[in-house]
């Protein structure tokens, strides 16, 4: 398998985790989305939305990283990414979905730069905006998570599920944009807790090997 991805980009993050859960190969081919190599007629090409992750396996080419993760866990069921239960399954995809379509899409290199450059917005109004959707979208999952009794040593359960998969990466993401995250006790304790499963932690974005050396510090 290859994998199109970057290191900071939170939708490559899901894919990694989930494929080295599974212990599946894959190669990496990163594309800068800050350079704009996403833009290039070749990727256009692989995936017309010019967007990571693209997923190639063998003749068949994946977009969208939610639905590559339904497609590797229904292609490699073991270990499983959603419950047996169908009530667990769509807990967990409805977790999902909080960071998935609802925060992470509102913070991606290309509306952060269209809110700075075309919308004519300072860099302080656009960290307002990041702050304020990532915070919305934390705030729900804390919510959710304190309520359920589902929740267990993970967001569902005690083992590792898609819901894992997508908030991980947006509470690596709001530690990056320097947000204060001690509103969030439960979903800390829960990345944490993954961050000592080797799979997720080589999944990590400083883990990857495009990860920028001036700040591997």
């Amino acid at each position: 398998m290859e994998l199109y991805g970057y290191w900071r980009s939170l939708a490559a993050f899901r894919v990694r985790i989930a494929l080295n859960l599974k212990e599946i190969p894959f190669e990496v081919t990163s594309m800068d989305l800050i350079e704009g190599q996403q833009f290039n007629d070749d990727y256009r090409k692989i995936n017309p939305q010019m967007v990571v992750p693209t997923l190639v396996d063998n003749e068949t080419v994946l977009t969208q990283s939610l639905a590559i993760l339904e497609y590797i866990e229904e292609a490699y069921p073991s270990p499983a990414l959603l419950p047996k239960d169908k009530l667990g399954r769509a807990r967990v995809r409805s977790i999902s979905l909080i960071s998935v379509a609802d925060t992470h899409p509102l913070v991606v290199p290309r509306v952060r730069k269209y809110i700075v450059e075309e919308m004519g917005h300072t860099e302080e109004e656009l960290s307002a905006w990041i702050k304020n959707w990532v915070t919305k979208g934390l705030t729900a999952i804390e919510e959710i998570l304190n309520k359920d009794r589902e929740t267990g040593i993970y967001c569902h359960g005690d083992n590792i599920t898609m819901a894992d998969l997508c908030v991980v990466p947006q509470f690596g993401a709001a530690k990056l944009f320097e947000i204060d995250t001690s509103a969030f006790p439960t979903i800390s304790r829960i990345f944490e807790e993954c961050m000592t499963v080797p799979a997720v932690f080589n999944a990590r974005p400083q883990a990857q090997p495009d990860f920028p050396k001036e700040m591997d510090k």
